[in-house]
């Protein structure tokens, strides 16, 4: 029976998404503009991340074309994809490339099962097919997710290198407005003091700013909606609103990079006393089993009849 539902919501599964190609649903004029956006958006994002990684776009074509169709089906349902794609242009990977590698690894974990259970079955060895078709749904969710929590975790990681920066980066404009010049020149020599990919992305923000007229504080800002890192929104806020005043600008930045690196020491701080206690769990470990290995002779000699 479990076999027959299975069988039943894989062939369902599969007759309603050849449905939704052959006929596609209707599209109105306002999501129609919308998608044209995104996609705009989209296509400046993979440009962006594609300079800034250009190996994360060297993939065949036809892992291209599956990730691109891959990419246009899950934008046409409307979602907005927020936190994947702020990691992804933390990453410099392209959306495109990350839906071709879930696409391969969902579709590698759910045929492994299959394959295992026909060799099996070649080989003369009783096998439930239900147990295959199961454990290719499961093998199939978790090479599905396997690479958006390995994005996830290389952002996160960057996102943290990235605030220290912005730490940094709040130091040395203060330096410069110190030293008579204004807050655009400031943004702009802090920023050139660097070749980081964090400093990089900061530069490259305020270079774009000024060829399209803009104040580096919006750049500032954008940036931060792309990355999702809240220091440097917070910090285009500020500057928005002092920006004509240098010596509130400077105490400001100051106060701000000052409470960053409180902030980080208090991180770090948390971590190593994280790991202390981590390692204080492994020696309590260590030394339970080898009391076990010590009183388990006894213990048998004891029990055992004689």
């Amino acid at each position: 029976m479990t076999l027959i539902l299975l069988s039943g919501a894989v062939v369902g599964l599969g007759i309603l998404i050849l449905v939704l190609v052959l006929v596609p649903p209707p599209s109105h004029a306002g999501s129609a503009l919308a998608r044209l956006d995104a996609e705009r958006r989209q296509s400046r994002a993979q440009a962006a991340a594609l300079t800034r990684n250009p190996r994360g776009g060297h993939l065949p074509a036809w892992q291209v074309t599956i990730g691109r169709s891959a990419a246009s089906g899950v934008t046409s349902t409307g979602l907005e994809l927020g936190p994947l794609r702020a990691d992804l242009a933390m990453v410099g990977v392209t959306l495109d490339a990350f839906m071709a590698r879930t696409v391969l690894a969902a579709v590698g974990g759910f045929v492994a099962p299959l394959f295992v259970g026909a060799v099996l079955t070649a080989a003369g060895v009783g096998v439930d097919l239900s147990v295959p078709l199961l454990l290719s749904i499961v093998t199939g969710l978790v090479g599905a997710t396997i690479p958006w929590l390995a994005i996830r975790s290389q952002a996160a990681q960057r996102r943290r290198d990235f605030r220290h920066v912005v730490g940094s980066f709040l130091d040395l404009v203060a330096m410069s407005l110190a030293g008579g010049r204004g807050v655009p020149e400031a943004l702009q020599s802090a920023s050139e003091l660097s070749d980081g990919w964090a400093m990089v992305r900061i530069r490259d923000a305020l270079g774009s700013a000024r060829l399209r007229g803009e104040t580096p504080w919006s750049a500032l800002g954008q940036l931060g909606d792309e990355l999702r890192v809240d220091e440097l929104r917070d910090l285009a806020a500020a500057l928005a609103l002092v920006a004509e005043d240098g010596a509130k600008v400077r105490d400001s930045l100051s106060a701000r990079a000052s409470s960053m690196r409180r902030r980080e020491l208090a991180d770090a701080e948390g971590k190593a006393g994280e790991s202390s206690e981590s390692m204080l769990v492994a020696q309590l470990l260590l030394a339970v089993g080898f009391l076990i290995f010590l009183i388990y002779p006894a213990i048998i000699s004891v029990t055992q009849p004689k």
